[in-house]
């Protein structure tokens, strides 16, 4: 789990796609990491255009900023690409609920997963 330092830092040397950074809570962009996390990645950017921030919320059960996403895509050391076109599969992965555990703020709002064809399969 990242330190508030090592988020407060990533936040200065992230690339953001617009000037307008918005982040409320670090555990929202400790969630959108480990979502990316679990991905499969690949060589390149994937093609396929998604709402990543709202696919993250709806799996944390918490609001998440695009800018929130950004930061942790700048964190991880197999993402590249920029949002929303970062280098995972098509075939996303829902994962486990237990990469939740320990951040407080997961399960704070009340954001459901509705689109349940969305994950092509489960973390195991």
């Amino acid at each position: 789990m990242f330190t508030n330092q090592q988020i407060a830092d990533a936040k200065k040397s992230a690339s953001y796609s617009d000037n307008d950074h918005h982040h409320e809570h670090d555990d929202r962009i400790r969630i959108a990491y480990e979502w990316l996390d679990a991905q499969t990645k690949t060589k390149g950017p994937t093609a396929k255009r998604w709402a990543l921030k709202h696919v993250i919320e709806n799996w944390a059960g918490r609001y998440v900023s695009q800018s929130d996403v950004e930061v942790a895509a700048h964190m991880h050391p197999e993402i590249t690409g920029s949002y929303p076109k970062y280098n995972i599969s098509a075939r996303l992965i829902r994962p486990s609920s237990s990469r939740l555990t320990g951040i407080a703020e997961a399960h704070t709002q009340h954001y459901k997963e509705t689109d349940t064809k969305l994950y092509a399969r489960d973390e195991q």
